[in-house]
């Protein structure tokens, strides 16, 4: 149950949340049953935070309980951000403003989620990640540390397209460590961009992209290697 807090304007808390005092609160904010809140963590204006989960009457997706959403010390879940029960915020990452992040989702230290991107289940993101604005992070994608994804990314994971019996296995994408996906960029299921890889804006990727491969166009072909001085290395 939610119950009035005066901790701050609006605010609403469930049984047994962890909320130490020096976490920073906007106004409206929500926080359910269960949710652990890490010191110096910042919810701006409106944020819900361990909602709990609603699925549709065909959905496939896991119907097993959860366990509450963990936001990591010093995270910052920005106004309007919607953080699903079950889900984990590293410490020190940023959830942009009317960002969503669902069930079992795990975001990685010091990681961005960008305004308005959409997190699906069980996607897993690593350290230091870089999502920017309105991205689409299909469920059962993996996101290595140091991933660049630019502005409205899309990354599937079903190619029958809803037509399919129980037990299907959707295959989300694999973006290892420090490659980078320009805007616009569509990733068909299952395909795996290799480390270092660079994919241009716009391009359709249909199959693996090798390591340090640059590809572009539709669908995407590699054009060259990412040279020596582009290598993550240079810019620690």
């Amino acid at each position: 149950m939610l119950r009035p807090s005066d901790r701050a304007p609006g605010l609403l808390l469930g049984d047994g949340v962890v909320l130490p005092p020096t976490v920073a609160l906007g106004g409206n904010v929500v926080i359910h049953e269960g949710t652990v809140i890490g010191g110096e963590a910042t919810i701006q204006d409106g944020a819900i935070v361990g909602k709990p989960l609603a699925l549709g009457a065909r959905s496939v997706a896991s119907r097993e309980p959860l366990p509450p959403a963990e936001i990591g010390a010093g995270a910052k879940i920005c106004a309007g951000a919607v953080i699903v029960a079950g889900a984990v915020v590293g410490e020190g990452a940023v959830i942009g403003d009317q960002s969503h992040v669902r069930e079992r989702a795990v975001i990685g230290e010091q990681s961005v989620v960008g305004r308005g991107s959409a997190v699906d289940n069980d996607v897993t993101l690593g350290a230091r990640v870089r999502i920017q604005t309105n991205c689409y992070l299909t469920a059962f994608s993996v996101i290595e540390d140091d991933v660049f994804v630019a502005p409205g990314v899309t990354l599937t994971n079903d190619d029958t397209m809803g037509r399919h019996g129980a037990g299907h296995q959707l295959r989300g994408a694999t973006l290892r460590r420090a490659c980078r996906v320009g805007g616009g960029a569509v990733l068909v299921p299952g395909v795996e961009v290799g480390e270092e890889a660079f994919v241009a804006a716009g391009a359709v990727v249909t199959k693996d992209v090798p390591a340090r491969a640059v590809v572009m166009g539709v669908p995407a072909r590699q054009v060259r290697e990412v040279l020596d001085d582009d290598l993550l290395e240079r810019f620690r």
